[in-house]
């Protein structure tokens, strides 16, 4: 199973829904790629509870969970589209020259460098290239 798809397409559906809060089976690309959404300001909130345990009260958890707290504007959910880019079977590599912008600079580019993983910006002001992750705006 992709995780990466996977957590892309809980937080869609998340939206979809209008829930607050989502629940993510953890690891350690997914909780790499939340931070990033939460400093970006596409998610209000990320709790990584210890194994056991749920921010949210649940303690009948055998599995770490990310606890994803979704964010709204004017009841409108904040994220509009997410693309990736990269799947399993067809991998997509840029040179630090070549990272797509999205929405002329509006939405962000997730990368995976040498580096770790980080915005498009943060790609281009490093001279980094790498595998493309997703989109998202």
């Amino acid at each position: 199973m992709d995780n990466i798809a996977d957590l892309l397409i809980r937080i869609k559906n998340g939206y979809s829904a209008r829930k607050d809060v989502v629940l993510i089976p953890h690891s350690n690309i997914k909780e790499q790629i939340a931070k990033i959404l939460v400093e970006e300001g596409y998610l209000k909130k990320l709790e990584v509870p210890a194994k056991g345990g749920s921010a949210s009260g649940g303690k009948n958890k055998k599995f770490r969970v990310l606890e994803l707290t979704l964010k709204y504007k004017a009841k409108k959910p904040v994220i509009n589209t997410i693309k990736q880019i990269s799947k399993q079977g067809v991998r997509i590599y840029r040179k630090e020259g070549e990272i797509p912008r999205v929405k002329q600079g509006y939405g962000i580019t997730l990368v995976s460098t040498s580096q770790g993983l980080m915005t498009d910006k943060k790609a281009k002001k490093n001279n980094l290239g790498g595998e493309v992750i997703a989109q998202i705006w």
